[in-house]
């Protein structure tokens, strides 16, 4: 089968490989939807996770169902099925304890173009079938169910793991299709305050239809300043970090509120460690808490996500702003989220 993969660091190209084999509990999907993150070029060209070679890239596929293995009950083929980037084994320890996306070990639920081929392909594997996929609504736009792949469970766990709740002030930053999904679960949980940070004009004005009451421009000045300015030196309840680098965590800091809580979803491709500034944390003692967390996976988790589609209370469609046709365009629409023109929110490939 053909695939587009990470040759090593800061390479890409096409390749041919064996189509891959069904387990007893697994299935064999081609693509009909595929779209590229920005994780995939961390991948590639920060060598974030280290060197891969061969690697087909990608995690974030609608498919359609191949072949199914002889102990998979719910799925059949020829079903059109919703697969989430983070595929947990779902017989493990880490699972019942609550943190499937780490099954097997810290990140270990992240298995597409991680530690496995990913879905840029004519076919991929998908582990714990039952588990793994949910079906696709019959009435559903490809392009939005697309989003629920990684953009839509990214954004609105940032939005858990800032524990936002009614009538919290929160600020996202970074606005990006992730950051953007999280104003829109900040929205839906009831935040009465939220403050969007980004520059790029479509971002902008989807962030306000998502639901954000301010906009930031990281441009005019530090981020931090211009939000304690605007809460007269209070701060917020929550921030939700969706994009920046390693010293976005400092500005986190410094304008959040005693007890509040930091979500990050950014995925930190470069560097050793990240700064917590001292005194703005209380010398350890300021009840500022910062979580990080991957997205949880599975069937019953893209169902409920799934939900907020149908019933038109999130509108993911929005953000795509390219589209492709064929295998082959997985690889111009890669480019693209490589260069983020400005006009870019999210490319997505028809097949």
């Amino acid at each position: 089968m053909k695939g587009y993969a990470m040759l090593g660091i800061g390479k890409t190209g096409w390749i041919e490989k064996e189509r891959p084999v069904c387990g007893p509990l697994d299935a064999i999907l081609r693509p009909i939807a595929i779209a590229p993150c920005t994780s995939d070029v961390h991948t590639v060209w920060a060598g974030a996770l280290g060197e891969r070679k061969d690697m087909i890239l990608g995690h974030e596929s609608i498919g359609e169902v191949v072949e199914v293995g002889e102990l998979v009950r719910d799925f059949k083929p020829g079903d059109k099925v919703i697969v989430p980037a983070i595929t947990p084994d779902w017989n493990t320890t880490e699972a019942q304890n609550g943190y499937s996306m780490h099954s097997g070990g810290m990140l270990a639920g992240w298995k597409f173009s991680n530690f496995k081929d990913g879905v840029f392909a004519e076919f991929y594997h998908v582990n714990d079938a039952d588990g793994n996929l949910a079906l696709l609504p019959a009435d559903m736009d490809l392009r939005a169910a697309c989003m629920l792949c990684d953009m839509i469970p990214t954004g609105l766990h940032g939005v858990e793991l800032a524990d936002v709740q009614f009538g919290d002030e929160v600020v996202v930053i970074g606005i990006g299709p992730v950051g953007l999904m999280s104003v829109a679960g900040a929205a839906i949980r009831g935040a009465s305050k939220i403050y969007a940070v980004g520059s790029r004009p479509n971002c902008v004005e989807l962030a306000k239809e998502y639901g954000a009451t301010e906009i930031i421009n990281y441009r005019n000045g530090a981020i931090d300043e211009q939000i304690l300015k605007l809460t007269d030196r209070h701060g917020v309840d929550k921030v939700i970090i969706a994009g920046g680098d390693n010293s976005t965590f400092a500005e986190a800091v410094r304008m959040l509120k005693p007890g509040g809580k930091i979500g990050n979803v950014n995925y930190l491709g470069e560097g050793e460690s990240i700064a917590i500034p001292r005194v703005d944390w209380g010398v350890g003692m300021g009840h500022k808490s910062i979580n990080g967390g991957l997205m949880p996976g599975g069937r019953l988790r893209m169902e409920k996500l799934a939900s907020l589609i149908s019933t038109g209370r999130l509108h993911p469609e929005k953000m795509v702003t390219h589209e492709f046709h064929g295998l082959e365009g997985v690889e111009q629409a890669l480019m693209l989220m490589k260069e983020k023109p400005r006009d870019l929110i999210k490319p997505i490939v028809l097949l």
